[in-house]
């Protein structure tokens, strides 16, 4: 990890550099200018090339950056584990669909599995488990989990602490708490349509 302070807006900006470098990678890319990768991301190559600052001298003027160099660091920065093991909570349709979008770009693994409370009424392209069977079933390794459930939230969040989740991505409409070290990303559709009506309103006026 970077000694130095990345602001919070940079940092959000570093997981669609590497999306966009593994995808560049695996087109046959080996070295790329930062006017290329703004072109691909849509991001001034101003301020990418502040962002990448922010993590030492990565690139050479009139050269580039190497795209494996920058994946790496990227990687590190982040975190990533390009094998992580994710599983599914609430195999519904919103879950069936995150099913359907399961290769994320090659960018932080894959649903490894999925748990419902009625497993035996769904049709997945990985394994779904009774919820009741989480403990004897959990992925060996696995530290994330996305929820997509209505009922039962908080009673399946400490279920799913308990055995070793880290790290959760909520749909999840009802509030849950979680201990210090549990980071929660919470995924609300309806907040984010109401910030673009109000951006819009704003514009109109």
């Amino acid at each position: 990890m970077t000694d130095y302070v990345v602001p919070k807006a940079t940092l959000q900006r570093y997981p669609v550099y590497l999306k966009a470098l593994r995808k560049l990678k695996n087109n046959g890319y080996d070295r790329i200018m930062s006017k290329e990768l703004a072109d691909y991301v849509g991001i001034e190559s101003t301020t990418i090339r502040r962002d990448f600052s922010f993590l030492g001298k990565l690139g050479k003027q009139g050269y580039g950056y190497d795209v494996d160099k920058l994946i790496s660091i990227f990687s590190e920065q982040l975190g990533v584990n390009f094998d992580e093991k994710i599983i599914l909570i609430g195999a519904g349709n919103l879950g069936k669909a995150l099913l359907n979008y399961n290769n994320w770009n090659h960018v932080v693994g894959e649903i490894v599995c999925a748990f419902d409370i009625a497993p035996q009424n769904i049709k997945a392209s990985v394994p779904v488990y009774d919820i009741k069977d989480l403990h004897e079933k959990m992925p060996k390794g696995c530290r994330i989990a996305i929820l997509c459930i209505s009922q039962s939230v908080q009673e399946t969040v400490d279920l799913l602490v308990a055995n070793g989740i880290r790290g959760i991505v909520s749909f999840a409409m009802d509030h849950f708490s979680v201990p210090a070290g549990v980071f929660v990303k919470q995924v609300d559709v309806v907040s984010s349509i109401q910030e673009l009506v109000f951006e819009a309103n704003l514009m109109e006026k």
